[in-house]
């Protein structure tokens, strides 16, 4: 049943996991990593870095997912990182995952946006995904906003979960120019958390209440 999937690498992502996760008949009550990492074939990472991030990047609550998700994408950036060509998981990893209802929910939401960054998507700067430095720079800025997805905070999730999808996505699609909007959006992301953390030890204003009294019109 999932040999077929993502067997043409120039299939959209939304497409594919809509047609697994709505079209197709299962006997499993849940859908598991293997799953997914079966249905990925040489787009691996990718498609478990924009899957494992979704739940936490989309603007609804998601709560119970950021912290294992997070240790799940931290694990499979150390071995992008280090230039294994397709993820490994231990059985206790890939053995784990949601029901199908709640695989389907989130697909659902998330697939709008998908289906915009898709829209606009194609192979370019590809040595950006595929060299040795390229993977470094990227893994790292992966790596850091997987462990922001960990902190026990209620609001910090999102924007590291949503720079990990926007750069997996172009990892997806061999495109180098999103994989580098979701590294610059990780940067401003870094640039934003330890003002925060400065503005907590040091006292003074943080640059996100700087924004928000910006926006409001109080600066």
């Amino acid at each position: 049943m999932l040999v077929y999937l993502f067997c043409d690498r120039m299939a959209k992502l939304s497409i594919e996991l809509n047609r697994y996760l709505f079209a197709e008949d299962h006997s499993q009550p849940k859908v598991r990593l293997a799953d997914f990492l079966a249905l990925a074939g040489e787009r691996g990472f990718g498609v478990l870095f924009v899957v494992l991030s979704l739940p936490s990047a989309l603007p609804v609550p998601a709560p119970g997912y950021s912290i294992p998700f997070g240790i799940v994408i931290f694990v499979l950036t150390v071995q992008f990182m280090v230039g294994v060509k397709s993820p490994l998981l231990f059985p206790q990893l890939a053995n784990r995952g949601v029901k199908w209802e709640t695989a389907q929910k989130f697909v659902q939401r998330g697939t709008p946006w998908l289906k915009r960054f898709e829209g606009v998507a194609k192979p370019r700067l590809t040595w950006v995904c595929t060299t040795i430095p390229g993977r470094l720079v990227l893994g790292t800025a992966i790596a850091l906003m997987s462990i922001s997805m960990m902190i026990p905070i209620p609001g910090t999730n999102t924007l590291p979960a949503l720079s990990i999808f926007i750069t997996g996505l172009g990892l997806v699609e061999d495109d180098g120019v999103i994989s580098l909007g979701g590294l610059l959006t990780s940067v401003l992301i870094l640039i934003l958390m330890v003002s925060v953390i400065l503005a907590a030890i040091y006292g003074g204003t943080s640059l996100i209440d700087y924004l928000k009294d910006l926006l409001m019109g109080n600066g």
